[in-house]
């Protein structure tokens, strides 16, 4: 039965690593007769160019009656003036919300190709292999309500609201306790309890979903506590489970220690496993049309789709594998090159990674 994959390049370097991705997607698509059917649309500022909207009605029905959608990245100061709500972010909050997308799988690993790219001494990161579970649907970036206001006396003030209702915090700890049975059984779950009400009940919740998964061995940090050591001591983690806005800058700090945030791939899921995936990197305007982009992020993002939406194992490992032949011969993006190595650009990197697929 014919699958439908919905393809939206997004701003900035979107495009040009998204054909690459797209092109090693066809091509496994050819070689393991996956039986996809792709199709394409805008979102963010490609979108409010064409539509007016960072996210159109049309678009939004396309993804929901596609199988899976992969997404390169919105955003660029080419619409920092407009209305905060028309900016392309806030078509990518949509997408999630109405798509249900709450659960974000955001892994954290050092291709041992790439110790030498880390900021960290290679013992402290070697064989880093860190699975970042995300809230996505709640918290301070969907909270109500929400305001910037000029107090009588002339000041400026500004303030969000940071919800989380007992539902929400449940069915992502039951995806963090998921991952964590079928990697090694431990789950930190990272919240800020000592202030925040919110995260008082995240803690209690999490506590009460552990009674179900008696395997796991469950440990509670601080987000400051977790930032620092993630820096410090990072292999001290297996699964992480969090809320939003602190799923947002722990995964991004951790991709910092894999050598690049250029090489993290991530998958965004529904309760069906109905998912939408994307490079955890911004649209990077400030390299966006040179073609020196790296497009691994979005490529092993195919493979997230394949491994957790399609359930096709062999493909997604044949695209794992591929990728790491490709930097086993030394070829590099100017975000993870080192001396040696091979300097490359965009569209040759996606053509090596192709060709490394073809060939085993």
């Amino acid at each position: 039965m014919t699958k439908q994959i919905l393809i939206l390049q997004g701003d900035g370097i979107g495009p040009e690593i998204m054909a690459e991705a797209v092109k090693v997607l066809n091509l496994a698509n050819q070689k393991f007769d996956l039986g996809f059917e792709l199709s394409s649309g805008e979102l963010g500022g490609a979108s409010y160019d064409k539509y007016g909207v960072p996210l159109a009605d049309e678009t939004l029905e396309r993804a929901r009656k596609a199988d899976a959608v992969l997404l390169g990245a919105v955003g660029g100061p080419n619409w920092d003036t407009i209305d905060p709500a028309l900016r392309p972010e806030r078509g990518l909050l949509k997408i999630r919300s109405e798509l249900g997308l709450f659960g974000n799988l955001r892994p954290a690993i050092l291709y041992p190709q790439l110790a030498d790219s880390s900021t960290l001494k290679p013992e402290v990161v070697s064989g880093l292999d860190i699975l970042i579970v995300r809230e996505l649907t709640g918290g301070i970036y969907f909270g109500q309500p929400r305001e910037k206001r000029v107090l009588e006396n002339g000041e400026r003030q500004a303030y969000d609201t940071l919800p989380y209702s007992e539902s929400e915090i449940r069915r992502i700890a039951k995806v963090g306790f998921d991952m964590a049975m079928v990697r090694n059984k431990k789950l930190c779950s990272v919240d800020k309890a000592n202030v925040l009400a919110s995260s008082q009940l995240w803690r209690e919740v999490v506590e009460e979903v552990a009674k179900d998964y008696p395997d796991v061995e469950l440990s509670h940090m601080y987000v400051d506590n977790c930032a620092m050591q993630l820096v410090r001591a990072p292999k001290q983690f297996d699964v992480i489970v969090t809320d939003n806005m602190f799923g947002d800058i722990l995964s991004d700090q951790a991709s910092m220690l894999t050598g690049s945030i250029g090489m993290l791939p991530s998958a965004s899921l529904d309760v069906n496993g109905k998912g939408m995936y994307e490079p955890c990197h911004g649209s990077a305007p400030d390299i966006a049309g040179q073609g020196i982009a790296n497009p691994l992020a979005t490529i092993l993002s195919v493979s997230m789709m394949l491994r957790y939406s399609f359930a096709q194992t062999k493909a997604a490992d044949a695209i794992e594998q591929a990728v790491s032949l490709v930097l086993d011969q030394g070829l590099r993006t100017g975000d993870i090159y080192s001396e040696g190595c091979r300097k490359v650009g965009t569209v040759e990197m996606g053509d090596a990674v192709a060709e490394a697929l073809k060939n085993l």
